[in-house]
C-alpha cells in the first residue's frame, strides 16, 4: 500500500502581516474619529496625506533595492506606519512637515536597515523625534478644544491652513493653536501653581485635558480589541501603564502640590496610543516573556521622567526609542536557556 505523500508547501495562508496591519488600522478608526470631533478635520488630511507620501516612498526604496512591489504594498506595514505619525501631528501642521516626517520613516527608519522586521526603532517614533527636534514650532500647533466651538475650521478651510500656511481668518495660523495640557501643567507646575488650580483651566476636562481624555479612552478600547483579537500581547501595555500608574501614584500621594495625579498622566498625551499601538510593535519591541515586562516597564518609567523633569511635556517617543536601544540586551537576558546548561 503507498503512503500519501505531500509536497511543499503544505501550508496555504493569507498575508498575516496585511491581516495583523488591518487589524491596527480597524482598532485606531474609533480614536481617529475622536481625534477628528476634537482637533477638525486636519487629522484627516494629515493622513490621507501621509498615506499617499508612505506609498510612493515605498516603492521607491522597493525599486531601488529590486524587490517586488506588489507583496511589500499591500502588507499594510507603511500605511500603519503613516497614520501612526499622522495622528500625532498637529492637525494643522504644514504638508512639508508631514511629508519630511513619513519620508524619513520610511526610508531611513526602515529601508536602509533592511526592510519591514529588520529595522531597530519604531519607524514613527524615529519620525517623530526628528520633526520635535527639528521643527518645535510647527510641533506644537495644536488647537485648543475648549475654543473649536468659536472656530469654524472646515475641511476646506483645514486644507487652505495645511498647503497655504495662511489663515482666512484675519490672524496668523500660530494663534489658532495653543500649549498642550500636559504642557500647561508642566509649565504651571514650574511656576508654583498647584495641580488642583491649574485644572480649573478651561484646556483641562474632569480627567485630563479637554478632548485628550476621550481620545485616549477610545485608544485605550481599541488597545483592547487587539489584545481580545490576540494581535498584540498583554505584557508591555500592562508592565507600561502599571509603571506609570505606579510612579505617578507614589509622586501623587508624597506631594499632591506639585505633581498630577496619576489619572492625568494615563489620560493625556500619548500615553495610551503608545501603549497598545506604539510600544507593542513586534519588530522593534522585546521578545521574551520577562524581557516584555521589563521593556513595557522601563518605557512607563521613562515617559513620567521626561515629563516631569525634561525638557518636553510628553515623552512616549523618547522613552519608546531609548527602549529600543536595549532590546537586545534584554532579550540576551531574559532568554530562556537549555535545561542543564549554563548560560
Amino acid at each position: 500500500m503507498g503512503l500519501f505523500k505531500l509536497t511543499p508547501p503544505y501550508l496555504s495562508a493569507s498575508n498575516r502581516v496585511a491581516d495583523h496591519m488591518v487589524q491596527l488600522l480597524l482598532a485606531l478608526l474609533p480614536a481617529i474619529a475622536a481625534l477628528t470631533v476634537f482637533f477638525g478635520p486636519g487629522v484627516l488630511i494629515n493622513i490621507g496625506l501621509a498615506c499617499t507620501i508612505a506609498l510612493l516612498s515605498e516603492a521607491a526604496m522597493l525599486k531601488l533595492r529590486c524587490k517586488p512591489l506588489k507583496p511589500f504594498l499591500t502588507d499594510g506595514s507603511a500605511i500603519v506606519t503613516a497614520v501612526l505619525l499622522a495622528i500625532t501631528l498637529p492637525p494643522l501642521s504644514p504638508w512639508w512637515l508631514t511629508a519630511i516626517g513619513i519620508v524619513f520613516a520610511i526610508v531611513f527608519a526602515k529601508h536602509l536597515y533592511g526592510g519591514l522586521g529588520y529595522n531597530p526603532f519604531n519607524p514613527a517614533m524615529v519620525a517623530y523625534v526628528l520633526l520635535l527636534i527639528s521643527f518645535p514650532v510647527e510641533m506644537t500647533r495644536w488647537l485648543p478644544v475648549a475654543d473649536l466651538s468659536n472656530i469654524d475650521i472646515t475641511f476646506a478651510t483645514a486644507l487652505q491652513i495645511i498647503f497655504t500656511e495662511q489663515s482666512p481668518y484675519q490672524i496668523a495660523v500660530d494663534s489658532l493653536s495653543s500649549a498642550t495640557p500636559l504642557d500647561i501643567m508642566k509649565t504651571q507646575i514650574g511656576l508654583a501653581q498647584t495641580p488642583e488650580l491649574i485644572q480649573q483651566n478651561s484646556a483641562f476636562g474632569p480627567l485630563a485635558g479637554q478632548g485628550w481624555q476621550w481620545v485616549n479612552i477610545w485608544f485605550a478600547i481599541g488597545g483592547l480589541f487587539l489584545l481580545y483579537r490576540k494581535v498584540i500581547n498583554w505584557h508591555i501595555p500592562f508592565a507600561m501603564l502599571f509603571a506609570l500608574t505606579f510612579i505617578s501614584l507614589t509622586t501623587w500621594l508624597i506631594s499632591p502640590e506639585t505633581t498630577a495625579s496619576p489619572l492625568f498622566h494615563l489620560l493625556s498625551g500619548g500615553t495610551m496610543i503608545g501603549a497598545f499601538f506604539i510600544a507593542t510593535d513586534p519588530v522593534s519591541a522585546a521578545t521574551t516573556l520577562k524581557g516584555r515586562l521589563i521593556y513595557g516597564a522601563g518605557i512607563g518609567l521613562l515617559t513620567y521622567i521626561i515629563r516631569v523633569w525634561g525638557g518636553y511635556p510628553d515623552g512616549i517617543a523618547f522613552a519608546v526609542l531609548l527602549m529600543n536601544m536595549l532590546v537586545p540586551l534584554i532579550d540576551d537576558l531574559t532568554r530562556s536557556h537549555v535545561y542543564g546548561t549554563k548560560r
